[in-house]
């Protein structure tokens, strides 16, 4: 919500006729953001199967190095490739948003290492840059900077408290 109305505001956005108007757009707001916690929360699944695959079919460090790679790769696609290869893009806009995304992947990962220990930073940054940028190709299409922002935030919150909690919920029992 605070993202729908902080983008509203930068736009100059829409005119209010009263306070049931702003109820309204804020419920409409809190909708979009619980579908966008549903969407975050399928690529958390997807992740986590695609983890447990990595894990069974290549040595651990091995999966390491791949996580870290294919994260790069993202990033690079995101960054650079999307504006050389189709043409119409500014690259501005595109560095932004993989400087942020990059950013974000970086402290959510060291919050994640000191909640848990040192290995947990390359699955939580190819989490938070790889699958976060799988999970808004959708939206990167469509090319309107306020659309990639509007879902970007409320999913990389979701992202970023998904797999933060992750080791709280697997946290065995004491019994």
């Amino acid at each position: 919500m605070i993202a729908g109305l902080g983008l509203q505001l930068w736009n100059g956005g829409i005119e209010f006729k009263g306070a049931a108007d702003l109820f309204l757009y804020s419920l409409i707001l809190l909708g979009y953001g619980a579908l966008v916690s549903v969407y975050a929360q399928l690529g958390f699944f997807a992740y986590m199967i695609l983890n447990y695959t990595g894990i069974g079919v290549f040595p651990r460090k091995a999966w390491r190095y791949i996580q870290l790679a294919l994260a790069v790769l993202a990033l690079f696609e995101l960054m650079f490739l999307r504006t050389f290869v189709s043409g119409e893009r500014s690259m501005g806009s595109d560095l932004t948003l993989g400087v942020a995304i990059l950013l974000t992947a970086v402290i959510v990962a060291w919050f994640k290492v000191r909640s848990t220990n040192a290995s947990a930073w390359i699955p939580t940054f190819f989490f938070m840059t790889a699958i976060t940028i799988v999970e808004i190709i959708g939206v990167l299409r469509i090319g309107v900077d306020s659309a990639t922002i509007f879902i970007l935030v409320p999913l990389v919150a979701c992202n970023a408290f998904q797999i933060l909690m992750l080791h709280r919920i697997l946290k065995p029992a004491s019994t």
